[in-house]
């Protein structure tokens, strides 16, 4: 039978005991950071890492609110593979893309957010897509408590650092760093102010088997998304609106996905639902000008001479010029996409939505939609048949 003393010795010693090592975990993770949560302009940035970056939103949003950008870049996993943040089309300021892999129109919106709170933002370039504009959580390591909400940011922050520096995964993770065995394949997105490293996406069609193996893949999944749905429209709405307060300039752009993925939206049955969201992005953007608001919006999606493409099923090539399978664009695309908005003539790349041009655009796009299955038979019978 134990006394009162031997008792309180005891828990005195397992308490110690734990604070000890919960202490000692937390600074290992913390110096050693596997996932760069709390980098900004340090060493660890030029660190190589797996193909598939964990936690990117911790990362991103603690960036941002160091470097505080000028020119921001929000969206999925398109925009932050495809827009170069590299570009002359906006001088000296600082740019940033800030997608995020799997995000949804919810996703972006939180990040627009939380920019507009630590930095003040003079252009916002936001990439979107029918799937998946929706208010879902796209991207499930964004966890909301990342978005700045007051001036008090980096003491909030650093407290949910530590938080997340006591986890098994991250423990483990920093292990393999300095083992050397965390993988490395890409750059992180931070080294890149944001942008996705295309080695990082090579690696995952590798493991797909190739472009041709992931051509059908990324088509099924663009098309399961649960967008677009009221809910995001109303998000978007407020966003802008914010946004055309502080000043800022927008350019929401329809993502350049290849012609195959708009062709399984339409034998989806989801044809008539997109060009209603078209039409309602033609309207928001015209009613937020009217207020005296920068604010544009363009379609680069459907079928044109970049998104019409040959795959590899059909070119006979290993890749493709503009695109890495169906779903994500090349640089060269989204350095396209920047000059069509910004001032430059694009061809049939690139058309300004509105609601005086709608109905035409709309037309256009059905007829070479049917042009496209009369050319392209081979890319409509894979799309019918997946």
């Amino acid at each position: 039978m134990y006394t009162q003393a031997e008792w309180r010795r005891y828990v005195t010693v397992f308490c110690g005991i734990g604070l000890l090592v919960t202490g000692a975990v937390a600074t290992l993770n913390y110096r050693v950071d596997p996932y760069l949560t709390h980098q900004w302009d340090t060493p660890h940035l030029q660190r190589l890492l797996p193909g598939r970056e964990k936690l990117s939103p911790w990362g991103k949003t603690y960036a941002l609110a160091r470097f505080q950008p000028q020119v921001l870049y929000v969206g999925n996993s398109r925009t932050e593979l495809g827009l170069p943040v590299r570009t002359a089309l906006f001088g000296e300021r600082r740019v940033f893309n800030a997608a995020l892999s799997g995000a949804s129109l919810g996703d972006a919106a939180a990040m627009v957010r939380h920019a507009a709170a630590v930095s003040r933002v003079e252009t916002v370039v936001w990439g979107i897509d029918a799937p998946s504009f929706s208010m879902e959580i796209g991207n499930t390591d964004f966890d909301r408590a990342l978005v700045a909400a007051d001036r008090h940011y980096f003491l909030r922050r650093g407290l949910i650092n530590l938080k997340r520096a006591i986890s098994i995964d991250m423990t483990l993770d920093s292990i393999r760093v300095l083992r050397g065995t965390f993988g490395q394949i890409c750059q992180s997105s931070l080294a890149l102010y944001g942008q996705r490293d295309g080695r990082c996406v090579r690696d995952r069609i590798d493991s797909l088997g190739g472009a041709s193996a992931a051509i059908l893949p990324r088509v099924r999944d663009f098309e399961r998304g649960a967008g677009p749905t009221a809910d995001a429209m109303q998000e978007l709405n407020v966003s802008v609106a914010s946004l055309c307060l502080q000043g800022t300039r927008l350019r929401l752009y329809v993502n350049p996905t290849h012609a195959m993925t708009s062709d399984a939206l339409y034998w989806a049955g989801k044809w008539p639902a997109m060009e209603a969201w078209q039409a309602q992005l033609a309207e928001l953007a015209d009613r937020h000008r009217r207020h005296g608001c920068d604010v544009r919006v363009f379609d680069f999606s459907g079928f044109n001479s970049v998104t019409s493409e040959a795959p590899p099923q059909v070119s006979g090539l290993r890749e493709m010029r503009n695109y890495w399978e169906t779903s994500h664009y090349r640089e060269r695309v989204g350095a396209m996409v920047l000059a069509r908005m910004f001032g430059q003539a694009g061809g049939d790349f690139g058309v300004e939505l509105t609601p005086a041009t709608m109905a035409q655009h709309q037309a256009a796009q059905r007829l070479a939609r049917d042009r496209y299955h009369t050319g392209h038979p081979v890319e409509t019978a894979l799309i019918r048949k997946r």
